[in-house]
């Protein structure tokens, strides 16, 4: 069951921390931080779709059929919530994955950093797709009155293969052989030397990327459209994930992810809430207004084109100014949050099973939308937290996760 939903390539999966600190852009507490938050941010993601906003997922305890009419207010503000999620946790993630590649590429050496990414990448996204997933689909179908064992010895049997939220992992996997090749094909252009310094992007630069971006989105969700997806991946929000792990390899050596001036940051901030409800205000016109109608997955349509150019313009304030918040709130973690950020790997590749077991519980419980939403996310967030401290117990699962 691949994620095919109109406004989701969510998964939950907190980029891979290197093993120890990378040379060029050293770890720190402010990013370990945010990493475990965005992790339990994408767990309330994935509840928010099980109780009505739109998106790929197991179990849908409320269906969202747009073409009915107007929807109930609990429905809108699931998929205003997951919409904005959308447009910049999964970027941000890949941002902090590329930051420190070139680091861990030089301390380990190219042959070393495969066998890493090989372990710490390949490793789970085997079990997760022919254990963890498979067993998540069955359990999901039982909701339907299929028996789980059958089902999932049936899924087995078909040698069935399910990537789940591990898209992004599959995804860390091609980025980071890619940039293994440049950086090999770069090393036949220019001697080998340090890093030069580069400074943090201009406000211009900024701009043209944010336009660059939403022009490829665009471009890419004419072939590819929001809720197509190719091995798991979907393309149409490839744009940005690609531009922002690029940004995080250039910038390692200059510490960019704290570079931005405060001026910037503040600027940032006022175009992403700014831009924050035009995509909205867009939908809810296009009821009336002939010109606004159209589907914000892809094609040639005004709110295709909206929804392209919105995210960037989102996604770049709303990552410097959590990047800038968390890296000077956070100097040193405490306990718990030390071992949640220990855990949040961990936590990402269990959470689709917990989750779908914890709705379907208390399916027949009647309780309003967003209570349900609110309890089953908190509920699955405290459950994946100590089972993931159980399984790094284990020394060989701690050396993976």
């Amino acid at each position: 069951m691949s994620a095919t939903a109109e406004l989701d390539q969510s998964a939950p999966v907190a980029a891979p921390a290197p093993t120890a600190a990378a040379s060029a852009a050293p770890r720190n507490a402010g990013l370990d931080a945010l990493r475990a938050t965005l992790t339990l941010l994408v767990l309330f993601h994935h509840t928010a779709i099980t109780y009505g906003a739109l998106g790929g997922w197991y179990y849908h305890e409320i269906e969202t059929d747009l073409a009915r009419g107007p929807l109930a207010l609990g429905t809108s503000l699931l998929i205003v919530f997951t919409a904005i999620n959308q447009a910049f946790f999964m970027g941000l993630f890949f941002l902090i994955a590329g930051y420190f590649t070139p680091g861990a590429v030089a301390r380990n050496g190219p042959d070393g950093y495969l066998g890493e990414r090989a372990l710490r990448l390949g490793v789970p996204l085997l079990v997760y797709g022919f254990v963890i997933g498979p067993a998540t689909v069955a359990l999901a179908l039982t909701a339907k009155g299929r028996p789980f064992f059958a089902t999932l010895l049936n899924l087995w049997r078909q040698g069935y293969f399910e990537n789940g939220p591990l898209w992004f992992v599959q995804t860390l996997l091609i980025f980071s052989l890619a940039y293994l090749a440049w950086r090999a094909l770069a090393s036949r252009w220019r001697e080998a030397s340090p890093a030069a310094a580069r400074p943090f992007p201009s406000n211009r630069a900024l701009a043209a990327a944010a336009l660059a971006t939403g022009a490829a989105a665009f471009a890419l969700r004419l072939v590819w459209p929001v809720g197509f997806a190719f091995l798991g991946m979907q393309l149409g929000y490839f744009a940005s994930y690609i531009v922002l792990f690029a940004a995080g390899c250039l910038g390692a050596s200059s510490h960019w992810l704290d570079g931005a001036s405060d001026k910037q940051r503040r600027l940032w901030r006022n175009v992403a809430w700014l831009a924050l409800p035009v995509l909205f205000v867009v939908g809810a016109l296009g009821r009336q207004v002939p010109a606004l109608q159209g589907a914000t997955t892809g094609g040639w349509s005004i709110p295709a084109a909206v929804y392209a150019f919105w995210e960037p313009l989102v996604a770049w304030g709303f990552i410097l100014s959590l990047l800038h918040a968390f890296q000077r709130r956070f100097v040193t973690l405490g306990p718990v949050g030390a071992k949640l950020a220990r855990r949040a790997y961990a936590i990402y590749i269990i959470h689709p099973p917990v989750l779908v077991a914890i709705a379907l519980a208390w399916r027949n419980v009647p309780a309003p939308q967003l209570v349900k939403f609110a309890v089953t996310g908190t509920a699955t967030c405290l459950a994946c937290f100590w089972l993931a401290g159980l399984l790094l117990r284990a020394p060989w699962i701690r050396r993976i996760v």
